[in-house]
């Protein structure tokens, strides 16, 4: 039997049975778009997640207080002054102090909002541009002038409807007149509002906002994405001296790698993703078995067609290829449709529920794939089961 009189065979025995089909397939059609929509919101959440945190800057590397009870932060400005006086692979570095939770003040409005107090390098750092107006340059930091940038968010609840640049503004009780606006930037990874903030300069912050003097990150940008690895281990050797930490000694900081932190996001992501995948990848299965259920059912309503065909020269390897055809192209015809339903579950969800979705060819073609090696596993043994009958024996069946 040539193969598009197999295919033409098998097409016909399908569709003689269109509802008996289409259910038997749905076991098929729910699992390749189950795994194919699981697949494409963990692939979209994957490359959400690399956005936002290169959102958070440019060969970002952070300084941070030790996590965990090891020991108080010890971040001074001096850190600062000392990693970019000695530091060769870092290009722009900024301390950070962060005050949340406070009252700003502003024309007939307040507002309740994280201040932080960084140097001119921050925008440079976090590619964060000034929409209008302008920042805080080297000199606001050495007369430790009362200048503030404001995001777009707090800018609006101030002073809605109105250019804040020049406008006074009152900072806990600490007046500020505010030179610049950031542009927007909307929320990140987790969903915070980045742009409902306020800045002011670091030695500002620390002489008039502060108490303890201690800064709460110190973040810094890499020469380039090659030398990251090296300007971490740089830094690291700087701040052990300058917290004159003895040899074999703990770190008192931690020290941040962005592709680090990118790689721990994508491993989890990823994970996660595989896991749901591997979830409904069970309906595959049991849309196999669904399968292997109805073939038998097949095989033993046509057992006299099986007879007639073997008595009039058909051999048993064309009567294992035709169920076995069958199986296939019923498995097939589910992984088409589950793959044209989960790419309009994939495009709803993005449109209509803001939810990131990637849908890769690959994952596409190992659908498909997959649901064709179920059609072969879990076909072939009703299909040699109808090949083993015996002439005589089929003829007599009723």
């Amino acid at each position: 039997m040539t193969l598009a009189k197999l295919a033409s065979a098998s097409m016909r025995s399908i569709f003689r049975n269109k509802m008996r089909s289409f259910l038997t397939s749905l076991g098929i059609i729910i699992g390749v778009c189950s795994v194919i929509v699981m697949v494409a919101v963990g692939s979209g959440s994957q490359a959400q997640i690399h956005k936002q945190i290169a959102a958070m800057g440019t060969n970002l590397l952070m300084v941070m207080p030790p996590r965990g009870p090891r020991t108080a932060n010890r971040l001074t400005l001096a850190d600062v002054q000392r990693l970019r006086a000695e530091s060769s692979y870092i290009s722009a570095i900024t301390g950070e102090v962060r005050i949340g939770s406070t009252n700003v003040v502003g024309g007939n409005s307040y507002w309740t909002t994280t201040v932080y107090g960084v140097e001119p390098d921050y925008i440079v750092i976090k590619d964060w541009p000034v929409q209008s107006g302008e920042f805080f340059g080297e000199k606001d930091l050495a007369s430790r002038s009362k200048t503030a940038v404001l995001g777009t968010t707090v800018a609006a609840k101030l002073f809605p409807d109105q250019d804040p640049i020049g406008k006074s503004i009152r900072i806990g009780t600490t007046p500020f007149t505010v030179v610049g606006l950031l542009a927007s930037k909307g929320s990140n990874a987790m969903g915070a509002d980045q742009d409902d903030v306020a800045m002011v300069p670091l030695d500002t912050a620390l002489n008039r906002l502060m108490v303890d003097g201690r800064i709460n990150s110190i973040e810094m940008s890499a020469v380039s994405e090659d030398l990251m690895a090296a300007a971490q281990a740089e830094a690291t050797s700087i701040l052990r001296e300058s917290h004159k930490l003895a040899a074999g000694a703990d770190d008192d900081f931690d020290v941040m790698n962005q592709s680090q932190i990118i790689q721990t996001a994508s491993q989890t992501a990823q994970t996660l993703t595989a896991l749901l995948a591997a979830i409904a990848g069970v309906s595959l299965v049991v849309g196999g078995i669904g399968i292997m259920n109805i073939m038998l059912v097949s095989v033993t309503e046509r057992t006299r067609e099986i007879g007639i065909r073997m008595s009039v020269g058909a051999r048993r390897r064309d009567i294992l290829l035709q169920f076995l055809s069958e199986s296939v192209f019923l498995s097939l015809l589910g992984g088409i449709i589950g793959i044209l339903l989960a790419l309009a579950l994939s495009y709803g969800l993005q449109r209509f529920l803001n939810t990131p979705t990637v849908v890769s060819p690959s994952i596409i073609a190992a659908s498909a794939g997959f649901a064709a090696a179920v059609g072969i596993f879990f076909g072939f043994y009703p299909a040699r089961k109808a090949a083993k009958l015996y002439p005589i024996d089929a003829l007599r069946y009723e």
